[in-house]
């Protein structure tokens, strides 16, 4: 479907063309490009709310600054729509996260105005500082460094990081912190108070700017000297801010904060700015959504909300005809009150995705169990540490590639002192259109070199269930990891009793003849469908189920090993140091020297996609699984271990 930008945004394919733009008619790109926005996504799929929210700062830092020269830095990525349509990637907007086509978010490779890959929040600051410290050691002192911070990213340690550096720092960078209230769900914590309650800035900041104008207008030299007013600045600044702003309290010059949707103010507060040395904060208030009722109205079901028509609002719903299982997380979601009920000391902790996660649905039951931390994955995993150190069994749920950012924790404060902390990962394996920085493909591989660790993975809504039982019991005393990937199951009666689950007992599925298929995870219900095609071929493969990539089930795999002279292992992880690793490791311990094969994520990085797409890719989806296996007993390849 082609879809037509508005006449003016038509004639802009770069900033070079967006300045040429007088700045009274500015106000008509940004409504041209709200409307392109709407028509794309609303066809094509993707983020929304979030860039809606920005389109005015979008074409004003463009329109002022001289990308990419000076370096424009965007902070939770989802919002940089309106920056790639502006920079040249209008034309093809509309593949936007399609196979082969544009990123989702800002990438390094696909633009030069892309100047830092982002995906997971809280890194613009750190990397802008970086970009104007280098300029500064280069000597390109007329090149700017711009930070644009919003979606709740402010709330992360990181972005303290920054800013504690920044303030000593004397680069010439600009923070934007764009104030929505908003991640995908509504921000948490008292930096969300301060922020709604920021008036004694504002009137610093009102009372400084007319001083500041008022002395410019005098001659300077005489009487009064801008080097005097300086001094002045300060002593009112200690006088009215020192101990109430948090940002002039960190040496951070504080201007706003201003209205982030009048194009004109913005553009002369930029034009302002981009003159004044050092680190300096501009505070703009936004609506995420803005433009669009509906999304301004539900920001959080706004965020991705998919396919919809853009004139009612209907968000299309794919339709079946019989019974669908439900999303893993939603059986993580009920079946963690259910456990809670029975057990008073389950809490339950996310940072930043009660939504995402389906934690909201015990947030809403048991308040007082339940805790949103906001983007703070390390304070997440720590926090759970500190209360199972009083007995508690914490589940502690957060997206496998958002526990990256939390792996010294997991190591120093949760395994070392062997405390029984529940780790649910979601959106583990490939998660589709996000791509590479949301692929959760390294959890297996990271968490299995680490001791006292128990890594599962169910292949089904009932054995996440059945996990998350295990999990939870008194005998259970070691750090506790579920991992299960994005999306629907494969059970529309999933809700069955619970069940206890032995540590690092796998299961036998079917026997078979000659070659046997070791799954961990989601996965095996894509070995199980390519063994139903095979049958037509005559062959029968073996197929168990694992569960554990930690503690593996010895004694399953010697009698998978001593059995079957071929072996496939898959997973929805890297096969560099994952579970099929780990079966080769025990191969080599003890001295078998069965033909193997592994497959899952390959060892390069993924690109997005649709699912089905990236599965095929990586070549561990049914009809892979099913090729492979004619591959070893047909000796078209003769490998005793490809990775």
């Amino acid at each position: 479907m082609q879809i037509t930008p508005g006449a003016l945004l038509e004639t802009i394919n770069s900033p070079d063309d967006l300045k040429k733009v007088p700045k009274e008619i500015l106000y008509q790109v940004c409504d041209e490009l709200r409307q392109y926005i709407v028509d794309v996504v609303s066809v094509h799929g993707g983020h929304f709310a979030a860039s809606l929210g920005v389109v005015e700062l979008s074409v004003a830092l463009h329109y002022v600054y001289n990308t990419p020269y000076d370096q424009l830095v965007w902070d939770v990525g989802h919002q940089a729509y309106g920056h790639k349509i502006l920079t040249g990637r209008k034309d093809n907007f509309a593949t936007n996260r399609k196979y082969g086509g544009l990123s989702g978010f800002p990438k390094r490779s696909e633009s030069e105005y892309d100047t830092f890959g982002v995906g997971h929040s809280s890194t613009s600051i750190s990397a802008a500082l970086g970009m104007a410290m280098a300029a500064k050691y280069k000597g390109e002192t007329d090149r700017k460094a711009i930070a644009v911070i919003g979606d709740g990213a402010m709330t992360a340690g990181l972005a303290f990081e920054g800013l504690n550096h920044a303030g000593v720092s004397d680069a010439d960078i600009l923070i934007i912190l764009n104030d929505n209230c908003m991640s995908i769900d509504p921000n948490v914590g008292a930096l969300k108070e301060y922020l709604t309650d920021i008036t004694t800035s504002h009137t610093y900041n009102k009372f400084r700017d007319d001083l500041w104008k008022l002395l410019g207008k005098l001659p300077v030299g005489k009487t009064f000297t801008r080097d005097m007013a300086s001094k002045l600045d300060s002593s009112i600044k200690g006088l009215l801010t020192r101990s109430s702003n948090l940002f002039e309290a960190l040496n951070i010059r504080y201007f706003g904060p201003i209205d982030g949707h009048n194009i004109t103010k913005l553009v002369d507060t930029l034009s302002d700015l981009r003159s004044i040395p050092g680190p300096k904060l501009l505070h703009i208030l936004t609506v995420k959504g803005k433009g669009y009722s509906l999304a301004e109205k539900d920001q959080t079901k706004w965020h991705a909300p998919g396919l919809f028509d853009k004139i009612t609002g209907e968000i299309y719903k794919k339709k079946f005809d019989l019974p669908q299982p439900p999303k893993y997380q939603d059986v993580f979601g009920y079946s963690i009150i259910e456990l809670a009920e029975k057990n008073e000391k389950i809490l339950a902790i996310t940072p930043a995705m009660p939504s995402g996660s389906s934690l909201k649905y015990m947030m809403e039951q048991m308040p007082n169990r339940a805790f949103d931390v906001g983007i703070c994955e390390q304070h997440a995993v720590t926090l759970s540490a500190g209360m199972a150190t009083q007995g508690m069994k914490v589940f502690c749920n957060i997206y496998s590639s958002f526990m990256q950012r939390a792996y010294d924790q997991v190591v120093h404060d949760v395994a070392i002192q062997k405390l029984p902390v529940v780790f649910c990962l979601d959106r583990a394996g490939l998660v589709g259109e996000d791509g590479p920085t949301h692929h959760g493909a390294y959890d297996i591989a990271y968490f299995r070199c680490i001791p006292n660790m128990i890594i599962s993975a169910p292949m089904n809504e009932a054995e996440l269930r059945n996990l998350m039982y295990t999990a939870q019991l008194d005998s259970t005393h070691l750090p506790f990891v579920i991992r299960y990937p994005r999306g629907e199951g494969v059970m529309p009666e999933w809700k069955k009793p619970f069940e206890e689950i032995t540590i690092g007992k796998g299961r036998r599925l079917r026997t078979g003849k000659d070659i046997a298929i070791l799954s961990l995870g989601h996965p095996g219900n894509f070995a199980a469908a390519a063994i139903r095609d095979l049958r037509a071929e005559s062959i029968t493969p073996a197929h168990y189920d694992m569960r554990f990539a930690k503690p593996l089930d010895e004694a399953l795999l010697h009698e998978a090993l001593q059995q079957y002279d071929k072996i496939i292992t898959v997973e929805d992880g890297t096969v560099v140091g994952g579970f099929g690793s780990a079966v080769a490791e025990f191969m080599t311990t003890h001295h078998y020297t069965n033909e193997l094969r592994i497959l899952g994520i390959p060892d390069r990085i993924v690109e997005h996609g649709t699912l089905k797409e990236l599965y095929r890719e990586c070549g561990y989806d049914a009809p892979a699984i099913a090729d492979a296996v004619r591959e070893m007993l047909h000796h078209q390849v003769a490998v005793s271990n490809m990775l």
